[in-house]
């Protein structure tokens, strides 16, 4: 039998990252299909069109589905009677796999990985190291499966050790409905029951790349213990109404996965890990006949979706026009096309502009009356003005927004979920206002820029700050001049819908 070699293994990893990048898996694509087909709430409906037709973009376009391309996931069964020809680690050859499939020049993949989690937090240039599990199983040869997983769902991610009696369906659905919009729902639910701490986490995450079937467990109905309490966590979870972008909706999860093993008599842990609308893996055999190969789906695969381009029920936005006047007439739930001067700046630079301020120096740019945008793109290639650009999570820039709207005069904000209290506050107290931006629609999104050039810190990578020049940026108005919340008002009016139904 020939043997499985290091070249075997980086050059897979490699192609896996690239293909994961831009293809959904098809099972994803024909949940989110079916989930937009019975979406009730207008704003939520059209979000997720908005992620089928990014998805559907970037399957022809070869472009990542979201800017965050993820921390490299990848786990590794070696078969125990597996023909290796391996001199370095497992570790050190699924870096280098890694490392080559986030450089590749025709589509360069956001390097996101920081070396430092204590200090400088200097970001390794390559997405290395990635974050590697192994284990020995019977056979003679090797299981991969890669994912990448965005940083706005990992950090929703929660573990808990309930009594022996507990309830697993009460703690997911009392857990979920706090974790707010930043996973970016729709998406798939991965959680693990019993084992221990870290056994239960990893199941959780190795669930998330299992076959999405809910709909034909829906149909046929549930057989076994699992089974019932997938069901009945979908069927609670989608009861909060939090929707598509925690807009509203019918649907917040499009599936919802569990793996249990044995545990202490004493305990019962759980672990919640929500995977988002860039649900992202694939996973491949090799036998020692070479590098695995990836089948693309076809694009008929997709759903033939059809925005409104010309924007009929959306108002433009002048960006370089942002009197108090205009910005006191957005209100929630509001779709708006944005043109005209937009900066972008994230935890990294928002925190150098207070640092700065605090020093008493001038900041390199004039954020008066103007707009920013939390955004931490992917490079360019080609004739692009910028790689796919989709919004991060809002909230982590909550504690900057009062100093920053006080101190440089800022009027708008866009991003993606809802503003935390301090947030709220800071907007009301200075009649700003908050926009988002889907989460998921990173491609699409980008074509509406049309000029990026770096204007400030540099030094940062993808935190630095730049000049964009936007024209017809599709944007929500999430939060008013008087820090009214679509993420509170739309999740509350659908809950109650919901209810009423049942």
């Amino acid at each position: 039998m020939a043997a499985i070699t290091e070249e075997h293994l980086i050059e897979s990893i490699a192609d896996a990252l690239q293909f994961i990048s831009y293809y959904h898996p098809g099972d994803f694509v024909q949940a989110m299909t079916a989930a937009w087909e019975r979406e009730e709430n207008k704003g939520a409906k059209d979000a997720m069109a908005q992620i089928l037709v990014n998805s559907r973009m970037c399957a022809i376009g070869h472009r990542p589905i979201c800017q965050d391309t993820g921390a490299a996931n990848i786990h590794i069964k070696v078969g125990v009677e597996a023909p290796l020809k391996l001199k370095r680690s497992l570790q050190e050859i699924a870096d280098e796999g890694t490392r080559q499939g986030y450089a590749r020049d025709t589509n360069p993949l956001r390097a996101s990985v920081v070396v430092d989690p204590f200090g400088s937090r200097k970001n390794s240039g390559d997405n290395t190291p990635c974050m590697l599990t192994v284990e020995m199983v019977a056979g003679d040869s090797v299981e991969v499966e890669v994912a990448a997983k965005g940083g706005g769902s990992e950090n929703k991610s929660k573990f808990t050790t309930l009594n022996p009696s507990g309830n697993v369906a009460d703690w997911v659905v009392e857990t979920v409905e706090t974790l707010g919009a930043g996973w970016c729902p729709p998406g798939v639910l991965g959680i693990g029951v019993g084992g221990n701490a870290d056994k239960v986490m990893a199941m959780a995450k190795q669930a998330l790349s299992e076959p999405l079937d809910m709909q034909e467990l829906l149909r046929r109905g549930p057989s076994n213990n699992v089974e019932e309490l997938r069901v009945e966590i979908y069927e609670r979870v989608n009861a909060l109404g939090i929707g598509a972008q925690g807009l509203g909706g019918v649907t917040t999860v499009l599936d919802v996965k569990v793996k249990s093993w044995p545990t202490h008599a004493a305990s019962l842990p759980v672990g919640l890990i929500p995977n988002c609308a860039a649900t992202r893996h694939v996973h491949f055999t090799l036998d020692g006949s070479g590098p695995a190969t990836f089948t693309p789906p076809a694009v008929e695969d997709y759903p033939d979706i059809v925005l409104d381009a010309a924007g009929a029920q959306s108002r433009k936005l002048d960006l370089d026009d942002l009197n108090d006047e205009v910005v006191a007439s957005l209100t929630p739930g509001e779709t708006l096309l944005l043109s005209g001067t937009l900066y972008t700046g994230r935890d990294a630079a928002h925190k150098r502009m207070i640092d700065m301020m605090d020093r008493g120096e001038e900041l390199p740019v004039d954020l008066n009356r103007k707009a920013i945008y939390y955004v931490g793109p992917v490079d360019a290639v080609g004739d692009e003005a910028i790689g796919p650009a989709g919004p991060t999570t809002s909230t982590r820039m909550d504690k900057f927004t009062d100093r920053i709207l006080a101190d440089t005069g800022l009027k708008v904000m866009v991003g993606k979920a809802e503003r935390g209290q301090i947030g709220l506050d800071a907007i009301a107290k200075h009649d700003a206002a908050y926009l988002i931006a889907v989460g998921g629609a990173a491609y699409l999104v980008s074509k509406a820029i049309k000029d990026a050039k770096p204007v400030a810190f540099e030094d940062l990578g993808m935190e630095a700050i730049y000049e964009l020049q936007v024209q017809d940026m599709p944007v929500t108005v999430a939060v008013d001049t008087q820090g009214n919340s679509i993420h509170r008002s739309g999740p509350a009016e659908w809950k109650k819908k919901i209810a009423e139904r049942a």
